[in-house]
């Protein structure tokens, strides 16, 4: 017998099968096999036709989203909300009984529109007439989980997994290109509910959100061909994953993870250098204040916004933590600020500059704002009654201000906006109507804005 004959062959289960009974269990294999690879082409061919681009509900005024985030609560009184009846008082009673405290900070008008800024802000101040500041929102929660929770689904109940703002985009508008996630979050805090603020909950698990750092795409996760072993790996899991979703209460967590080691492997696989800014111009690199270490972070985030968005992904979240001053506000401010102003500055003119302003909404802003009375030494506590964001680029009316709250930055009393109406404004300019956008789930519709929401459509261009 041959060395390498018929005794080798008889060493693996497929030569087994192949040599005995004439051969009909290697044609039953053969078989398994073409149909877990038909049922894994189908399911890739799901995936795809769901994430192809879909009509708008109503004429759009963006093609997509850049959320800034400042997750902790920013305090509006020491940044972009200028309250002169503030200053005055300083150190005096104030609502309740507490003790007003005017910002530290000083305060000036810049651009044509006269716009108060805080000198913490110094460059993004140079854009304030491409800004469209919302000023009288308000929201439900003290808490940050909740708040932060409800503010990217629309529900403020932790416990009660809802679909994130940037997962219904998805499912509503489809992705710009099937070979990149259509959404994208940049260093997402394991805080204030983690997964939960970029999940599709009851969604199928493709819309999402792709988890990235600021130094790219997975780094861990290297690029590899169609028949490396990664590529087999997921294959595997894939089928894995199929026998278990037929077993009755089976979790459909697994899902979602799998469709992203697959956005990773399609991703990395067709366009390896989007994430590498080694062919980015180093001016361009400079103006975002792109550098080494934890200082770097936020204008690598924002770098890498511009580069997704330019490329297709219909929404991108960038983060800056740390925003949550109960005591240290001032120095805590001026760090915060420092490193993110510049970089915000720089995506807004280099959105501008390429042409893209006029087609991505950008959105800047926290969960809810600070008081204007003090706590402790040197702080400021929860307000969720009356604070700011604002947007810039494709839709809203640049250099516009609209709403309002009191002398104090306590209470919004103008054109009151609340997180519902928000969200129903951003589904708007990304022309999908909330109250059509739904999913049938547990025998009944579920909507981003559930049974409320308002569109301003007053800020729109």
């Amino acid at each position: 017998m041959d060395e390498r004959g018929s005794v080798l062959e008889l060493s693996s289960r497929r030569s087994l099968l192949k040599q005995s009974a004439r051969g009909f269990g290697y044609l039953a294999m053969c078989s398994l096999l073409a149909s877990e690879q038909a049922r894994a082409a189908a399911d890739l061919d799901r995936e795809k036709q769901a994430l192809q681009p879909k009509s708008p509900h109503i004429p759009a005024r963006a093609k997509r989203i850049i959320f800034l985030f400042m997750e902790g609560a920013m305090s509006q009184l020491d940044t972009f909300e200028y309250k002169p009846e503030l200053q005055e008082r300083d150190g005096q009673s104030g609502p309740g009984g507490g003790r007003l405290v005017g910002s530290k900070f000083r305060f000036s008008r810049h651009g044509e529109t006269g716009t108060w800024v805080s000198e913490l802000y110094p460059h993004v101040a140079e854009h304030v007439d491409r800004l469209c500041f919302v000023r009288g929102l308000w929201t439900d929660t003290p808490a940050h989980p909740q708040a932060v929770i409800q503010l990217h689904t629309g529900t403020r109940i932790a416990s009660v997994a809802r679909p994130s703002l940037g997962a219904w985009l998805l499912y509503g508008l489809g992705t710009e290109n099937t070979s990149l996630p259509g959404y994208v979050t940049i260093n997402p805090s394991p805080n204030f509910g983690g997964a939960v603020n970029y999940g599709s909950a009851f969604l199928p698990s493709y819309y999402e959100g792709t988890k990235i750092t600021d130094r790219g795409f997975l780094p861990n996760l290297k690029a590899a061909g169609p028949g490396s072993l990664q590529r087999r790996q997921i294959d595997f899991l894939q089928s894995r994953n199929r026998d278990l979703s037929e077993i009755s209460g089976a979790p459909a967590a697994l899902d979602g993870l799998i469709e992203s080691w697959e956005l990773a492997f399609r991703m990395q696989d067709s366009i390896p250098r989007l994430l590498n800014f080694s062919d980015e111009p180093r001016h361009i690199q400079e103006a975002y204040g792109v550098s080494e270490g934890a200082g770097g972070s936020f204008a690598r985030q924002c770098l890498l916004a511009r580069r997704l968005s330019e490329a297709g992904v219909r929404f991108v979240e960038v983060r800056q933590g740390g925003w949550d001053h109960h005591n240290n506000l001032h120095r805590g401010l001026q760090t915060n600020a420092a490193a993110t102003d510049q970089p915000v500055a720089a995506l807004l003119a280099d959105l501008e500059q390429r042409g893209l302003l006029e087609e991505t909404l950008v959105l800047f802003g926290s969960e809810f704002g600070r008081m204007p009375t003090a706590q402790g030494v040197d702080g400021r506590d929860h307000n969720i009654t009356g604070y700011p964001m604002w947007l810039a680029g494709a839709g809203v009316k640049p250099g516009f201000s609209w709403g309002g709250t009191d002398e104090f930055g306590l209470r919004a009393v103008e054109q009151r906006m609340h997180t519902t109406d928000l969200h129903a404004t951003l589904l708007a300019l990304l022309g999908l109507d909330h109250e059509r956008l739904t999913f049938r789930y547990a025998g009944r519709d579920f909507r981003l804005t559930d049974v409320e929401g308002q569109v301003a459509s007053e800020i729109f261009q």
